[in-house]
């Protein structure tokens, strides 16, 4: 589909691995002895916060961002734990959404522990459902874990498999099957949550609608390695064909030469 670009809105990008939306605090590091799953005080903290992050977010999309979630009822396909793969395209949203897309069930949402060190809202993020990437080998066996638990309690976990954020791109990033790994090993089905923009009639920033799709699962017979492949196919083709509905490009981005 043919897209209208927005005027003077251009980002220069050399790769893929370019981040447009960097905190302020990116040389944050987690605390060697960090805890994923934490204890009461997390869990409670939690209890609070969800309902506050759920009211935010309604009000986020409806009145800010005006944000439509379309098909969001083959998630009632699964009532086990599953991931829910997304682009990563809004700086703000992509941290609350999750909440109204995977309502009534309470998501965890796998990013950067660059995150954590946000000024006053950073420390609360665990509680929230936060689930920050480990920068060692040595908290992989703990974040793999805490991953296992959310999946065990039947709750959603959001991974953004293109890994940096650009706000308002509407195509679809690379990203690896690596990606893929926790659901081929847990055996646990995925869905894809893919953000478009279209015109709006009244605002000048973009409509915004995310489509939801799946369940996917792999074919068990196949290795570790190829379910891993096929599952990123099979996310990587429905999140192609919803983001050709995108008709709009907010911002323009284009290649250093």
């Amino acid at each position: 589909m043919k897209k209208n670009s927005g005027a003077r809105r251009i980002k220069y990008y050399q790769s893929f691995d370019q981040d447009f939306a960097e905190s302020h605090n990116q040389d944050f590091c987690l605390p060697e002895n960090y805890d994923w799953i934490g204890g009461f005080g997390r869990k409670f903290g939690g209890f609070l916060l969800y309902p506050i992050v759920l009211l935010i977010d309604l009000i986020y999309m409806k009145c800010v961002a005006h944000i439509s979630v379309r098909n969001r009822k083959v998630l009632r396909k699964t009532k086990s734990g599953y991931f829910v793969y997304a682009n990563h395209t809004l700086t703000f949203g992509d941290v609350v959404d999750p909440f109204m897309i995977c309502w009534p069930k309470r998501p965890h949402i796998v990013c950067s522990a660059a995150n954590l060190g946000i000024v006053a809202i950073g420390s609360w993020l665990p509680a929230a459902g936060a689930l920050p990437l480990p920068e060692d080998l040595r908290g992989m066996k703990k974040f793999a874990n805490a991953i296992e638990k959310r999946i065990e309690q039947k709750r959603p976990v959001v991974i953004y498999p293109e890994s940096h954020m650009w706000p308002y791109f509407t195509e679809i990033r690379p990203f690896t099957p690596g990606s893929f790994h926790y659901p081929a090993a847990l055996g646990a089905p995925i869905y894809t949550a893919t953000t478009t923009f279209t015109k709006s009639r009244i605002f000048k920033r973009p409509k915004i609608n995310i489509y939801v799709d799946g369940p996917f699962a792999a074919d068990h017979d196949l290795s570790r390695k190829e379910q891993q492949n096929q599952l990123a196919q099979k996310a990587r083709e429905a999140m192609e064909r919803r983001a050709q509905s995108s008709d709009y490009s907010y911002i323009t981005y284009r290649q250093k030469s």
